[in-house]
């Protein structure tokens, strides 16, 4: 069983933040990141009854977040059955909620009625944790670039390429580049023509960072890195900054003796410019919700509390409809969390299903924000 390899750890003992953590690559494919967190789970603090219960907890939350409901399920239902009456509850719970989330109504019929028995109180009624709103449109897919804008991006390319051609949409987020060569410039221009042509709805994110990058990187009358030159004129006209992108046109066209693209103002409305738009659009909602299942590259809706978070000294999350998060979206809404925490801010993640808090703790999320689990 997999619970078992913990029964033999010591319990966690401080209240602050876990340090171990801190070290964790969350980037990391999922293997690694469970090698690292066994490595450091003698660390992770224990909620009741010893260090078995919080293993137990502990590889179930791993298991889920992975999406091996099944796996999970055994690991929950062999512990539990081997316990006393009044044992382990939240480990009942986690059980629980994982048969509502996998819509599994017999297994949680059988259950919830040795649950009353056990605990002599009323089980948890079957409320299927609530998935999105049907006919909602789907998030566009997102995709962050990382610091560099080379050829390694081209794989990376294909797979956004794929995924805006199926769903009609697609969010860029540039913001974090810092450096950019020929081909990765190439590749992005070639990108973004070919989302144009098949007619996929863009929003770019970080087009003024790019260009304050690139016109570093250019210099009039050295007949160099014309793609480089391209890149620069088209982010300058997702900024609307027509002075600046007439003196580079000027500049590339003594450069390259040849005549610069012509500025096409309808370009800006196609490519929905700038993270503060993005921002911005987060910061008129009243609340604030995570929903659905936040997975892999998925990580705009950790962005976007950050943002949301950003002109406020507290703010409730609304968990109700997240129905799961893995290692890599939980480990960057730890390290948001913790800048937050650390600007003085309070964060209550409300009513939050058993299986995803039990990984949240795995991650040390509770030690930068307040939890509240869905009763």
């Amino acid at each position: 069983m997999v619970g078992s390899s913990h029964k033999n750890k010591a319990a966690g003992t401080g209240k602050g933040p876990r340090s171990e953590l801190s070290t964790l690559d969350f980037g990391a494919a999922g293997g690694d990141v469970v090698r690292a967190l066994a490595e450091c789970a003698d660390k992770i603090e224990v909620q009741e009854g010893g260090d078995a219960f919080a293993g137990v907890a502990e590889d179930a939350a791993v298991l889920y977040a992975n999406g091996q409901n099944d796996l999970a399920a055994q690991v929950l239902a062999e512990f539990v059955d081997g316990l006393t009456p009044g044992q382990g509850e939240p480990l009942w719970l986690m059980l629980i909620d994982l048969y509502k989330l996998t819509g599994k109504r017999a297994e949680f019929d059988e259950r919830v009625i040795a649950y009353a028995r056990s605990f002599e109180k009323s089980p948890p009624p079957w409320d299927v944790i609530d998935k999105p709103a049907a006919g909602a449109a789907p998030a566009a897919p997102a995709v962050a670039l990382g610091t560099a804008l080379t050829e390694q991006v081209a794989k990376q390319f294909e797979r956004v390429r794929e995924a805006a051609r199926k769903s009609g949409a697609v969010r860029i987020d540039l913001s974090r580049l810092r450096s950019a060569d020929e081909a990765g410039c190439a590749l992005l221009r070639t990108l973004i023509a070919d989302l144009k042509a098949a007619s996929v709805n863009i929003r770019l994110a970080g087009a003024g960072t790019v260009a304050n990058m690139l016109r570093g990187q250019v210099l009039a009358g050295r007949r160099e890195n014309q793609q480089m030159w391209l890149l620069l004129l088209d982010m300058l006209q997702q900024t609307d900054d027509i002075e600046r992108f007439e003196e580079v046109a000027l500049d590339y066209a003594i450069t390259f003796e040849e005549s610069p693209p012509s500025w096409e103002p309808a370009a800006v409305a196609e490519l929905a410019s700038t993270t503060a738009e993005l921002v911005s659009a987060v910061q008129m909602d009243d609340g604030f919700a995570l929903e659905g299942e936040i997975l892999g590259a998925n990580a705009e809706p950790v962005r976007k509390l950050a943002a949301f978070a950003a002109e406020r000294s507290r703010v409730d999350v609304d968990c109700a409809r997240l129905r799961r998060i893995d290692f890599v979206c939980a480990g960057s809404l730890f390290n948001v969390l913790a800048q937050l925490q650390g600007q003085g801010k309070l964060i209550v993640l409300k009513d939050v299903n058993a299986m995803v808090a039990a990984l949240l703790r795995v991650m040390g999320v509770d030690q930068v924000a307040r939890l509240q689990l869905r009763t």
